[in-house]
């Protein structure tokens, strides 16, 4: 009985190892559908909601799914204003699971706050971050002028690549 048990249970770890050769993140929803999604932030005034109907048509829409006590999420902001020039066909969601309060100071430290192209806030429901399986931010998501999926940069993204995607698939 005791061999039958341990075959039993040795049958089973390897059937549960089998089970998960496939990479984290392969079945994330945003992999199968293309579309984007349907989201609703509350920006850092705390009254306003913010949805995805109510993106300005611009050639790029750019979801930046961050944690204002990031490093590389702050790296990332001081990048995208350094090269908020370059962006200009772009409409970026900035979003966040973290208080409304450390998001505002966040948008004000890195005068995200400040461009029309952006809108920052907070996702209560944690739809965009269950979408995109997020594992690490920054998370950034680009969507052609049509909402549809372009390419996903699951660390974040250098300016200079963002800025050839971009111009490539404008083409």
């Amino acid at each position: 009985m005791k061999q039958f048990s341990l075959l039993l249970a040795c049958l089973f770890c390897a059937a549960f190892a089998m089970a998960q050769t496939n990479n984290p993140g392969d079945d994330a929803p945003y992999k199968k559908d293309p579309v984007l999604p349907a989201f609703r932030i509350l920006q850092t005034d705390s009254a306003t909601w913010f949805t995805k109907n109510e993106l300005p048509k611009r050639d790029f829409t750019i979801i930046i799914y961050f944690s204002p006590d990031c490093g590389h999420c702050q790296y990332e902001a001081k990048e995208v204003i350094k090269n908020i020039d370059s962006l200009g066909n772009t409409f970026m969601v900035w979003v966040s699971y973290k208080s409304i309060t450390e998001i505002r100071e966040f948008a004000q430290h890195y005068g995200l706050d400040q461009h029309k192209n952006i809108r920052i806030g907070r996702d209560p429901l944690y739809a965009l971050p269950s979408f995109y399986q997020v594992r690490f931010t920054p998370f950034v998501a680009v969507y052609d002028k049509k909402g549809m999926f372009v390419k996903a940069y699951e660390t974040g993204v250098e300016m200079a690549e963002l800025n050839a995607l971009l111009r490539e698939s404008k083409k």
